[in-house]
């Protein structure tokens, strides 16, 4: 049986922490940003843990 490749794409959107919680960046920070409050886009900029719902596929697609 070959070995498992990593997804690249998934690589590079996400990151694992030592303690092993996926992380990911926000949507709505790339473009458009006058219109937003600097609260928002602050809030935006933070990154946040993979829903429970998509956890499973994200493990798989990064090989872990």
């Amino acid at each position: 049986m070959p070995k498992m490749k990593t997804d690249r794409g998934a690589a590079a959107r996400f990151k694992v922490t030592a303690t092993g919680k996926i992380m990911r960046r926000q949507a709505n920070r790339s473009h458009l940003l006058e219109k937003k409050s600097s609260k928002r886009t602050r809030r935006l900029g933070k990154e946040v843990q993979v829903s429970a719902g998509d956890r499973r596929q994200v493990r798989r697609l990064l090989g872990i």
